[in-house]
């Protein structure tokens, strides 16, 4: 399926929405479940000699809201054109890198998959059939950890943040563990998987003060097998330092959640990376803290390039109180990559993260028409953390 063109069950989808449904409110429409890979994730055994091979990560795609004028939002009407060329650009770089020794195994997604999550059609015409082309043309696992767009960011048990679970899990019921496996916190999006040397955690950042959602994460934490899990990834929604309209001199409540509860215990832990989205641009700090005589690195990617609506630098964020509180570890953190300040200089991305042993690197790819170099080279080469 080409994405320029709307299958003819989109097309009649679309054309009997109620008008209230074209501004984004709840409706009561199924959601249809993403298509299973081709190729899923092998069991966690299976890999367990696995040191090199690459994934892709982003996150942001929803459309922008109602225009000005009262135009309904396009999400819930077409598809995300944005999106769907951000999509066109994965599946090049996964086919091009298929014969490579850093082959794509899978994708992670850190969420705002639509304008309003508890709106069933939203998904059905704007998004799924998008996630179904790279799915499709790909045969590789996607992974979603929600953004709160998509779940809105009430607590969990209001009817509002219910729909948009409903919805969200939905959406993804072929692509996540089931209900009662032991890498699914059961009820939730939140769940892990094993690939290789890599260990991912996909977490609900919409409720990051969620006790039974902080206590699963941190038995998994707890277990996971360093001795073959080299690297460890969490992957969530609000990042816990930007400086777009999210961030700088604003403190967002989940954000300082994530700071308080989070960013603690993935030190504990020696979490390699944390990717997130929420800002629409790609900025990259680096967390540096002592633990047990030791010094390491901890890399916080945003990257919500995935085709909402560009956001550009609005300023530092604030860190006095979160340096101050944490001073015990001798935190520092460096802001590595800047946004730029216009929408030009934020283009739509994905990224490729290349595992290589110990050895980690980063590659940022834009749909546009010019290389985008925000490393001032190709890929950024991750220093060990220890």
């Amino acid at each position: 399926m080409r994405l320029a063109t709307l299958p003819a069950a989109v097309l009649a989808v679309a054309a009997t929405l109620h008008p209230i449904a074209q501004q984004g409110q709840p409706d009561d429409v199924p959601v249809r479940a993403i298509e299973a890979p081709a190729h899923p994730l092998p069991p966690e055994a299976a890999t367990a000699g696995v040191t090199k091979f690459s994934f892709l990560a982003y996150g942001d795609t929803r459309s922008a809201g109602p225009s000005r004028a009262g135009e309904p939002p396009e999400d819930g009407r077409e598809l995300q054109r944005v999106h769907g060329e951000v999509v066109d650009a994965m599946i090049a770089a996964a086919r091009g890198l298929a014969a490579t020794a850093f082959p794509v195994r899978f994708v992670v997604n850190s969420g705002d998959a639509v304008l309003y999550g508890p709106n069933g059609t939203m998904w059905n015409v704007s998004y799924v059939p998008v996630v179904d082309r790279l799915v499709h043309s790909t045969g590789l696992p996607f992974f979603f950890a929600p953004g709160n767009h998509d779940m809105t960011t009430r607590p969990a048990g209001d009817p509002l943040r219910q729909q948009g679970l409903r919805n969200t899990l939905a959406a993804m019921s072929n692509l996540m563990p089931p209900d009662g496996s032991p890498r699914r916190l059961d009820g939730y999006p939140t769940f892990a998987f094993g690939y290789g040397n890599v260990f991912v955690i996909l977490l609900d950042s919409n409720i990051a003060a969620d006790q039974t959602q902080l206590a699963w994460v941190t038995r998994q934490l707890e277990r996971v097998d360093r001795r073959r899990y080299r690297h460890v990834f969490a992957v969530f929604h609000q990042p816990p330092f930007s400086s777009g309209q999210h961030g700088g001199p604003t403190l967002e409540p989940r954000t300082a959640d994530m700071r308080s509860i989070y960013m603690p215990l993935f030190r504990r832990y020696h979490v390699r990376m944390t990717i997130a989205g929420h800002e629409h641009l790609l900025e990259h700090f680096v967390e540096r803290y002592d633990d047990g005589g030791r010094t390491y690195r901890m890399d916080d990617i945003v990257s919500g390039g995935g085709g909402a609506p560009t956001y550009v630098y609005r300023g530092e964020p604030d860190l006095r109180e979160y340096l101050e509180a944490n001073a015990s570890q001798h935190v520092r953190v460096q802001h590595l990559l800047k946004p730029g300040p216009t929408v030009a200089d934020n283009p739509h991305h994905f990224l490729i993260v290349r595992v290589d042993g110990n050895r980690l690197s980063l590659e940022a790819v834009s749909t546009g028409a010019t290389p985008y170099l925000p490393y001032g080279t190709r890929q950024l080469s991750l220093e060990d953390p220890e």
